[in-house]
């Protein structure tokens, strides 16, 4: 057989993959005519399949039915799940009714913004006296994470709950009050639960940031990862490296089955204990999109290895891809499934052309190597532009240089875990893995303090368009054999590369017009945060920084902001305090309330080490911005009711100037809002006030009432809480107060001159 003939073969079940995607992306999008597609598809699969039966060369007719009848399979899952998706969905949890569910927990307990947050399918609902036994799967969103709380375990939970976006695995969006561990995780998941926080427990003591790096390499618990070296690494394109996946499969199982062959182990023996061994590695892990994804092909390749029937990677990788579908219709909206596919994908089909095309300008052993995260980047950029419109220009280099440390510390992880019963061997082994982790973290830290170490890019699909035409454009260069494809290929590539990088000077430039010169107040668009400017004359605050520094910093372009004269860190939340890389060295008072833990410390040392004076602050403390003046009126001084977080945030007001009298709330929930009420502090009426916690439903009805502010500004972007909610919007719209959201309407900006008060949207004008 030719290699050509051969590769039309490998590549023969990417339709099928391509249809049982669109299938199940179908109906998990339109679940109520699930039922209809899945009959609908079957009838018209069997009659393709009775048409390539009768023909003598059957293949095209047969691919067709085999792709039908995968995608019908999917919306068959759905059809039958969804009665009982249906009877969580109808429960009466709307106005932020008290909701009690016992639920199984199925998901990794991970760090959120507020939190921790997981996946979990219910076993019963209360809803006031309605008990009803209902299975189907919510996420719980927990402000702590209770003794117990792993994969495997059982709970009972009390909140609030609303309806998830439709497309969502998940029916229900579950806000905790009280979280109860009614049995901890036991058996093979109890074991696991044990061993990973075994781990993080073995590493503790060793040097920062590489000790929190150990067990995200080896078994994907980044809990110990600091939110500075989280976005290092996101920056730098390595944070697949703790997002356990193919490599580290592929890693666990060739081992066992290298061992295996060593003690001289038939075929069938060595397969089996790879499977094994791959199972137990799953099951330590924690089943996520990607770990399932991969070990799903490492399963059917060792199985195709067993027939004797070695498949290609190619044909492996679709077959993975339709069966985790049918079984889990829900991973098609799955952005950490899409990219582990399409990384996989990328390196079976573009590594090897790349690597021949680099051949030409380098040694082979060099150029393979950087074929590998070259096309990985290439694939998987235009995805990536989707979660933050930047393009990380040193991740490849980064890649390159971290990449032959990710199996060391892999492996000496993973034996410090399965050492945890004895001890000094298992501190010792951690200690070693130690080194390859700090390599990492330390080639994270340089790429993303490179100057130009991302390129802002465009936003949504024309930015993902963009960047899929300029990796093309990439590849041919590299890769195409004839010398005229690649002239076209480098001409193409210049020019949008020319258009991209016009665009975002441009774009500030028109932004800049557009804004009004008499803007007082600025509410930015950073997504599900806060960041809020408030200007008089030449003097300006800023409260909070937003979730991400790229975000900030766009906004302060817009506005030409080139220095901060008081940061007001209301709390130190991702979502408030993320983007202060933006503002560090460019601010002079840093103004925060209580500092909760040694990475809060650390910010704001990292301020004073850059000239900026830090201020603890408390309600009765004031001082000026411009000719404004501002007071604190939250949290109580010598106090400390509330606990370092939302309820305690710096609530502050500016008054006594041309910028609109405001108050700014943090992210306060109701109680708290009833204590600052019951303090007096509120003792005037406000023109504008930020709403609380991003529209969160738990908010005091009487303050808003007390305010009676003429605008309120949302702060929120795309969220699965459901903010804004639909309670305090309809509180807003009583008061009859003209709400602005910086999710629908972008930036916002409020001044005052001779008619009045005054409202400009950026999308809207």
């Amino acid at each position: 057989m030719s290699a050509r003939t051969a590769r039309r073969r490998d590549l023969r079940l990417l339709p099928v993959a391509g249809a049982a995607w669109a299938g199940a992306g179908a109906a998990i999008t339109f679940p109520e005519h699930a039922v209809v597609w899945a009959v609908v598809l079957w009838g018209v699969a069997v009659a393709f399949l009775g048409v390539a039966l009768r023909r003598a060369r059957p293949t095209a007719l047969a691919l067709v039915a085999v792709s039908l009848a995968v995608a019908a399979a999917a919306a068959s899952h759905v059809a039958l799940a969804q009665p009982a998706r249906d009877a969580l969905a109808g429960l009466e949890v709307d106005g932020g009714r008290s909701v009690t569910f016992e639920v199984d927990v199925v998901g990794k307990v991970e760090r959120s913004a507020t939190g921790h947050r997981f996946d979990a399918i219910t076993r019963s609902a209360t809803v006031g006296d309605d008990d009803r036994a209902v299975s189907a799967p919510v996420v719980v969103r927990a402000p702590e994470r209770a003794p117990g709380l792993d994969l495997g375990a059982r709970a009972t939970v009390t909140g609030t709950a609303f309806r998830a976006d439709p497309g969502d695995r998940a029916v229900l969006v579950v806000e905790a009050s009280a979280l109860v561990v009614d049995r901890p995780p036991s058996g093979p998941l109890g074991m696991a639960a044990t061993l990973r926080t075994g781990l993080v427990s073995a590493v503790d003591g060793l040097p920062d940031p590489g000790a929190g790096l150990v067990p995200g390499l080896a078994v994907g618990d980044t809990s110990a990862v600091s939110d500075e070296l989280d976005q290092q690494m996101k920056a730098s394109s390595l944070s697949h490296l703790t997002a356990v996946s193919g490599a580290n499969c592929a890693l666990v199982v060739g081992i066992a089955f290298g061992i295996a062959a060593l003690c001289g182990a038939r075929r069938g023996i060595r397969v089996a204990a790879g499977l094994v061994t791959l199972i137990a590695f799953v099951v330590l892990v924690s089943p996520e999109p990607s770990v399932v994804r991969a070990g799903a092909m490492a399963a059917i390749a060792m199985l195709a290895l067993l027939l004797g029937r070695i498949g290609a990677g190619v044909s492996v990788l679709s077959a993975s891809v339709c069966l985790l579908l049918v079984l889990d219709p829900w991973l098609a909206a799955s952005l950490g499934f899409a990219l582990s596919a399409v990384a996989t994908g990328s390196l079976l089909l573009f590594a090897g052309p790349l690597a021949d095309g680099l051949s030409r300008w380098m040694p082979s052993p060099a150029a393979l190597a950087l074929s590998v995260p070259l096309a990985a980047q290439l694939a998987c950029g235009p995805l990536l532009v989707l979660i933050e419109p930047t393009v990380p220009l040193v991740g490849v280099l980064a890649n390159l240089l971290a990449g032959p440390a990710a199996p060391a510390a892999t492996v000496l992880g993973l034996l410090a875990c399965l050492a945890l019963p004895v001890p000094v061997l298992a501190q010792g082994l951690a200690a070693i893995a130690w080194l390859p982790a700090a390599w990492i973290a330390g080639t994270a830290d340089l790429a993303a303090r490179l100057p130009g170490a991302s390129l802002p890019w465009l936003e949504g699909m024309p930015g993902l368009l963009a960047l899929a035409a300029t990796g093309t454009a990439i590849g041919a260069v590299i890769a195409a054999r004839h010398p005229r494809l690649r002239r076209v290929a480098a001409w193409s590539l210049a020019g949008v590369v020319l258009v991209v990088a016009a665009a975002g000077p441009v774009r500030t430039l028109l932004d800049r017009t557009r804004v009004p010169d008499a803007w007082a107040i600025a509410a930015c668009e950073v997504g599900q945060g806060d960041a809020v400017l408030v200007r008089d004359a030449a003097s300006v605050m800023l409260i909070d920084t937003g979730p991400e520094p790229a975000a900030l910093a766009g906004c302060l372009d817009r506005f030409a902001i080139d220095r901060v004269d008081i940061l007001v860190l209301t709390h130190f939340d991702m979502d408030h305090r993320g983007g202060a890389g933006a503002v560090l060295g460019r601010a002079d008072l840093i103004v925060h309330g209580p500092v909760p833990d040694a990475e809060a410390a650390d910010l704001l040392a990292r301020f004073t080490a850059r000239g900026a004076r830090t201020q603890q602050v408390s309600a009765g403390q004031s001082g000026a911005l411009g000719e404004c003046n501002w007071r604190t009126l939250w949290p109580k001084p010598r106090e400390p009711v509330y606990p370092a977080g939302n309820d305690a945030s710096v609530i502050i007001d500016v008054t006594g100037c041309r910028v609109p009298d405001a108050i700014f709330l943090g992210d306060l929930s109701a109680q708290p809002q009833r204590s600052l009420a019951a303090t007096g502090a509120v003792d005037r009426r406000y023109a504008v006030v930020k709403v609380a916690h991003h529209g969160s439903a738990d908010q005091d009805d009487g303050l808003y009432r007390d305010l009676d502010a003429r605008v309120a500004l949302v702060t929120v972007g795309e969220n699965t809480y459901g903010h804004p909610r639909d309670e305090i919007l309809d509180l807003l719209h009583e008061e009859q107060a003209t709400v602005a959201r910086t999710d629908t309407s972008g930036d916002l900006v409020v001044w005052r001159d001779d008619a009045g008060l005054r409202l400009w949207r950026s999308r809207e004008g």
